[in-house]
């Protein structure tokens, strides 16, 4: 097993990589990443809770990015340990932009469709009149399309398909599933009927 002083320098050395050899997906200011969608407001005592973090991560091209991602500000550190755990378990991520980006426009269909890590989004859970966690800050989605949603017989984003092997793929054994659930959090893999495999949500 490497030393202590070991680990510390490579950590180090990563570090300073990072910095300087980074891909920028969204540069975000505050006010862009929390702008309103006009078709849908989202109550004023709900964005007070919200904070916008930037995260770096490993994508599929092997560099590292950085992104941005919108989630309730009581769960910061948990999704800050998220995208360290990933960073050292060189998972990767597609991108991880606010759903409030031009390229989205609030609607979780091109984001999913695209791959995009998301979190905060005013709307209801799909085909319902009830609120969504992600309303709330309080829920992740990872890598959509290779972790789809299966509600009876149809999967979301539409034409994804589910292969554990595939790397960026959520499985039972995940280490991420672990660290999640170790802070009380929900995964969407876990519930009985539908799966939703990229979900994550913790109630606060």
């Amino acid at each position: 097993m490497p030393s202590k002083e070991t680990i510390v320098s490579v950590f180090a050395t990563l570090r300073r990589y990072m910095k300087t050899n980074i891909i920028i997906d969204s540069t975000m200011t505050s006010a862009q990443a929390l702008k309103q969608n006009p078709e849908n407001n989202c109550p004023q005592e709900i964005m007070d809770e919200l904070a916008v973090l930037n995260v770096e991560y490993i994508s599929f091209d092997d560099q590292f990015h950085r992104g941005q991602i919108v989630v309730h500000r009581k769960l910061k550190s948990d999704i800050t340990g998220a995208f360290r755990l990933l960073r050292e378990e060189r998972f990767p991520l597609q991108t991880v932009i606010p759903i409030s980006d031009d390229r989205y426009l609030w609607d979780d269909t091109p984001s999913t469709q695209k791959n995009n890590t998301s979190a905060f989004n005013y709307r209801f859970e799909r085909n319902t009149n009830i609120v969504s966690n992600h309303a709330y800050g309080r829920a992740i989605d990872i890598n959509p399309k290779l972790n789809p949603y299966f509600h009876k017989n149809a999967v979301f984003p539409e034409g994804s398909s589910y292969n554990p092997n595939i790397p960026g793929t959520i499985r039972e054994d995940s280490i991420l599933v672990k660290y999640f659930k170790d802070l009380g959090w929900d995964w969407g893999g876990d519930w009985d009927g539908n799966k939703d495999y990229q979900h994550f949500e913790k109630l606060i």
